[in-house]
């Protein structure tokens, strides 16, 4: 019997027991759920022109939703290697509180239902463009990229980095050079973020079979990486002020923001030590948060004055 159908067939032993309302709603990755969330709300927001609250509203709904329902599916495609590594044995299906085909039909249920809701209510360019973020994720990153090659997290990021570009779509019904930017913003953090990660947990990754790029080219070649990803970021960081659709606030506080990225990604380079990856992880989520609440408070700012 594979590992795979071990875990299936203990957690449907046990989930009518210990299955709870939090159990399932930690197959929507919350924290990740509210990542997307509040980019997709910056993106929204900073795009010219009004939507109606209760629109504006139900695309943010969707965008969680969609990005929940992408997350359940992965966690039933990944749960032989989710039992194995010690970062996720405690998720819903390792645990045996939820079982696989529960994951499975909760994440195609609330996928569906989150784009036609988005095409009905909002517009299709929204919709389509949520539908490729949950196909990306889920046929590209998870079922094709992850197991196979150490590239997984750079062209998977692209997942990630969609929800601006949604929240752009559901006021403008379009897609500019803007929300480009703010996707790129997203797609060249991501790589340095996981590999600060991976750094640490790179046994972790080994030992479930997954080819992140310490495991694949070492943690040498990883931190050459991270510093290299951490350059490109600067300047994309900042380009929203350059391109003019974002102030001096931003210019500054998005360059500043930068350089202590940068700081830290060559602090890991010649450090080579645990906690300096672990350091730049935590920043990590730091700097996006800030970068996008920059955007967000001047979007508002400018809209009061």
């Amino acid at each position: 019997m594979s590992d795979t159908s071990i875990i299936q067939d203990n957690a449907a032993r046990t989930v009518y027991q210990t299955a709870r309302a939090s159990d399932y709603f930690a197959l929507l990755k919350p924290r990740v759920m509210s990542l997307v969330v509040f980019t997709g709300l910056v993106g929204l927001v900073v795009a010219p022109g009004d939507l109606h609250p209760v629109l504006a509203f139900t695309a943010l709904l969707c965008i969680a939703v969609g990005a929940g329902a992408s997350g359940a599916i992965n966690m039933w495609y990944d749960a032989d290697i989710d039992q194995i590594m010690e970062r996720t044995q405690n998720r819903p299906i390792p645990a045996g509180k939820v079982t696989a085909g529960e994951a499975l039909g909760i994440g195609v249920a609330l996928s569906v239902a989150s784009v036609v809701l988005m095409g009905l209510a909002v517009n299709l360019v929204a919709a389509a463009l949520l539908a490729l973020t949950i196909g990306f994720y889920i046929f590209i990153y998870t079922m094709w990229l992850k197991r196979r090659t150490p590239q997984n997290i750079v062209i998977g990021g692209a997942a990630g980095a969609f929800p601006p570009m949604i929240g752009w779509a559901a006021v403008t019904g379009s897609v500019s050079i803007e929300s480009l930017v703010l996707f790129a913003v997203i797609f060249f953090w991501t790589p340095p973020h996981f590999w600060a990660l991976s750094l640490w947990r790179d046994i972790d990754y080994a030992n479930a079979g997954v080819p992140m790029l310490p495991v694949v080219s070492g943690r040498e070649a990883t931190r050459r990486q991270i510093v290299f990803y951490s350059i490109l970021l600067l300047p994309i960081g900042v380009s929203p002020y350059l391109l003019g659709f974002a102030g001096p606030v931003y210019g500054v506080g998005s360059a500043l923001l930068g350089a202590i990225f940068l700081f830290g990604a060559f602090k890991v380079w010649f450090k080579k030590d645990e906690k300096s990856a672990k350091q730049l992880f935590a920043f990590s989520l730091l700097y996006l948060f800030l970068i996008f609440a920059l955007l967000l408070g001047e979007a508002i700012v400018m809209g009061i004055v």
